[in-house]
């Protein structure tokens, strides 16, 4: 597999400032720091920057290095490379006129700017494994001798990466170290996080400054009805000479020990991401020959997979939900999993994730929201563990790892056994219809989740569709390893009975597919909604055939979208079309109605299985090739609007929408081939 480069833009886009600043690029160095900016240049996020780190382990992470503003001399000319929004509307300078071409290099953003008969190519990268970025400058000359050379200016900060600069509490020590080498120290006491930061640039030479550049204008948080001013620290300017046809750089590391050496750490990055597809190549075969957009995403999984910090000096691994601002969830790490390990050939790395999440389980529960340094988990999640029962499922199915789960199944046996006598937030079995119910006043635990101050948006106590759907699916799992693991599973074959009777009172006469919640507070919940598709999507479903198709006609015509599938009808009175606004009205908005791109691969992979029509499903994926041109360059976002043209909402990057679609491609791919 080659490494991707088909997400490609000339002038008609690079060149217009709304489309520029639409389509965004996210890098990620395994241990949960990010850089991130657009094809313009321009901050339009407070999560933008080049250097966003976790100065407190495991995810306290704060910007650090913002913006490299470089400026090109040519024989006495200048040229500005970067470009900047201010608050009084002011867009100065503007060098994004001066992109003639962006495109994806694997995950490295590239640009190359023309002026007259030069050109210059810039890129950006993150080394894996470290905290550490580097900005390189590659110089084509016509044939004529030129003077040239860059200077770039250094802006810094130190604020959490979901706050706002306060000018006054950052004041950092700036030490120049021989002519190529700037240092910031952020002291202990300044009202963030201390931090060191160097700065190298071989071949140039530094000048120390501290000026705060003020009022930049981040026109995403202003639609996001968030605080949109932001100011940072400018602590030196570097003047690189450039050289026909060579790279020269700099590099910005919180690490105590990293080579700035441009193209030696250009290759380390290239070598990782040949890596990833190299991988593949190897240990999953359904892969090798995926089309451009598959190896796309196949890299996008990268992004997503850190080394976690655990108590003890133990280091673990996990997913950053989504970037720009969630951090590890469990029930977002076990739907992805799939798609980013076992897919992509990380069958280690899988077996880590499961392990680092077995180490938080407690009275039979996953964590919703991962702790951070000193704080405690949060458990108000009913569907976490019993996905981990799954992902256990679909990691021994790849992996044959029979011992793995032998080691395991007495955990999985807590979660049953908690599930079955009652847990927290009123979750527990009911005798008489075998069913899980779950919830408590102002508390949401299903992945539905939005809420407004005590506003649970949508609430959903009772026994919802979906808990029940994967509470089935993890009988049948426990059945099936008690039976390799020759261990009784009488217990376990009698609640599926009992369940599997109790699940048809899913069933609404009136339009064939299944409520939404049963039993809830003011009675049953027939909203027509996407959960209903888990109890085809999943490897083991209570329903007949014919049931199961019925769900699958019913959300084909009223949710499905080219890009995932609605979350309420269109039909509804509480249906949003939109999720704009601010905090309020988007989270109204969140679950009324808005696609989600996790459940299109739910969708089709339901679809095939009652149709078996390959040719369909395929089709329904292909979408996604198109959206991966807009928003996160190359990565799938969030959500999206509910109606046309559904423009994408929410995270730019998020985990389970790129892993569920490349789960669904690659077991498509395995069905296919048999049909060969």
């Amino acid at each position: 597999m080659n490494r991707p480069s088909f997400i490609r833009f000339g002038r008609e886009t690079c060149g217009d400032l709304v489309q520029a600043e639409l389509r965004e690029w996210w890098l990620s160095n395994g241990l949960g720091a990010y850089a991130a900016g657009n094809i313009a240049g321009t901050l339009t996020r407070r999560y933008h920057g080049l250097l966003i780190a976790p100065l407190e382990a495991p995810l306290g992470r704060s910007l650090v290095f913002a913006k490299a503003d470089a400026e090109l001399f040519i024989d006495g000319h200048s040229w500005p490379l970067h470009s900047n929004r201010w608050q009084s509307g002011v867009m100065n300078p503007a060098g994004y006129v001066y992109i003639e071409t962006f495109w994806l290099d694997g995950r490295m953003p590239v640009w190359r700017f023309v002026f007259g008969d030069f050109k210059l190519e810039m890129r950006i990268w993150m080394e894996q494994g470290a905290k550490t970025v580097y900005l390189a400058y590659r110089p084509v000359f016509p044939k004529q001798q030129h003077s040239a050379q860059l200077r770039l200016r250094l802006l810094v900060n130190a604020r959490d990466h979901h706050g706002n600069t306060e000018t006054w509490r950052f004041n950092p020590v700036i030490e120049p170290k021989g002519t190529d080498t700037l240092l910031v120290h952020n002291q202990q006491g300044s009202g963030s996080h201390p931090y060191h930061l160097k700065f190298q640039a071989r071949g140039g030479t530094v000048k120390a400054e501290h000026n705060w550049i003020e009022n930049f204008d981040l026109s995403t948080e202003s639609e996001r009805g968030l605080p949109s001013t932001d100011h940072h620290l400018c602590v030196g300017e570097y003047v690189i000479p450039l050289i026909n046809k060579e790279w020269s750089g700099l590099s910005a590391s919180l690490e105590d020990n990293f080579s700035p050496y441009i193209e030696e750490a250009m290759r380390r990055f290239f070598a990782n991401d040949n890596g990833v597809l190299s991988r593949i190549q190897v240990t999953v075969p359904e892969l090798r020959e995926g089309p451009d957009w598959i190896q796309q995403l196949a890299l996008a999984t990268d992004n997503f997979l850190f080394v976690r910090p655990l108590p003890g000096n133990a280091q673990g691994e996990s997913v950053i939900a989504g970037y720009p601002w969630f951090g590890d969830w469990g029930r977002d790490t076990m739907i992805a999993l799939p798609g980013l390990t076992l897919a992509t050939g990380r069958f280690e790395t899988a077996r880590h994730i499961l392990h680092t999440f077995a180490r938080f389980l407690d009275q039979g529960m996953l964590p919703n929201v991962f702790p951070g340094r000193g704080e405690s988990p949060e458990y108000n999640t009913v569907d976490a563990a019993l996905w981990y029962i799954e992902a256990w499922r679909a990691y021994v199915e790849a992996t044959d790892d029979w011992a793995g789960v032998r080691t395991i199944f007495p955990v999985l046996e807590e979660v049953i056994r908690w599930y079955s006598q009652g847990t927290r937030y009123g979750i527990a079995l009911d005798p008489e219809d075998g069913l899980l119910k779950a919830g408590e006043s102002g508390i949401q635990l299903t992945w539905m989740d939005a809420k407004v101050g005590d506003w649970v948006v949508t609430p959903r106590t009772g026994k919802a569709v979906e808990i029940n759907a994967l509470w089935y699916n993890a009988l049948q799992v426990m059945t099936l390893f008690a039976h390799k693991l020759q261990v009784p599973a009488d217990g376990y074959e009698v609640q599926i009975a009992t369940t599997r009777e109790g699940f048809q009172r899913f069933i609404n006469p009136v339009h064939g597919g299944l409520y939404d919640v049963l039993d809830g507070p003011h009675g049953n919940d027939d909203a027509l909604r996407p959960n209903q598709i888990f109890a085809v999507s999943l490897p083991f479903s209570p329903l007949s055939a014919e049931t199961q198709q019925a769900i699958v006609k019913l959300c084909a015509k009223h949710l499905l979208t080219s890009y995932g599938l609605r979350s309420l009808t269109p039909e509804h009175p509480q249906y949003r079309n939109r999720y704009q606004g601010g905090v309020a009205e988007r989270d109204n908005a969140y679950h009324q109605g808005t696609v989600w791109a996790w459940l299109l691969g739910h969708f089709v992979l339901a679809e095939f299985k009652v149709n078996q029509d390959i040719e369909t499903a395929f089709s329904r994926l292909e979408p996604i090739r198109e959206h991966l041109f807009v928003a996160g360059l190359g990565t799938v976002s969030e959500i999206f609007d509910a109606e046309p043209s559904h423009s994408p909402r929410g995270t730019p990057a998020q985990a389970w929408s790129v892993a569920c679609v490349l789960e669904a491609w690659w077991r498509l791919e395995r069905e296919r081939r048999k049909l060969q």
